[in-house]
């Protein structure tokens, strides 16, 4: 399940940004993940689950958008959606599918949070 190895690398990178930005409550993680990258949503929201409690991101939610798998055909200009594991080719000229448009992206969008308050002595 390669969906452990990526929250593993979504919490270190998250971490590293959170640290410099002076450890706000971080509140929802929004990623996009293409259907294209054979992630299951629901497996890295399990994976997320279980590798965030009792560390910074605990009370963080996981709010995943996905993308479709998208291609272009540059033989007859068509833009068409292949269907993964059946059928890639064009299904307008059976050309073979050169040219991904969408459905590969990995990515954090954004992240939603409340920055902690500074407590100031009054002098």
């Amino acid at each position: 399940m390669h969906e452990t190895d990526m929250t593993k690398a979504l919490i270190h990178t998250i971490r590293d940004w959170w640290e410099v930005e002076g450890r706000p409550h971080i509140e929802t993680l929004h990623l996009v993940v293409g259907d294209f990258t054979c992630v299951e949503p629901e497996s890295l929201q399990f994976a997320f689950a279980a590798h965030t409690r009792g560390t910074f991101l605990d009370r963080a939610s996981l709010a995943i958008r996905t993308t479709p798998l998208i291609a272009f055909c540059h033989s007859c200009q068509a833009e068409y959606e292949p269907e993964i594991g059946r059928h890639y080719e064009c299904p307008m000229c059976n050309a073979p599918m050169d040219d991904i448009r969408s459905g590969r992206e990995l990515k954090i969008e954004r992240v939603e949070y409340t920055a902690l308050a500074v407590g100031r002595a009054a002098g």
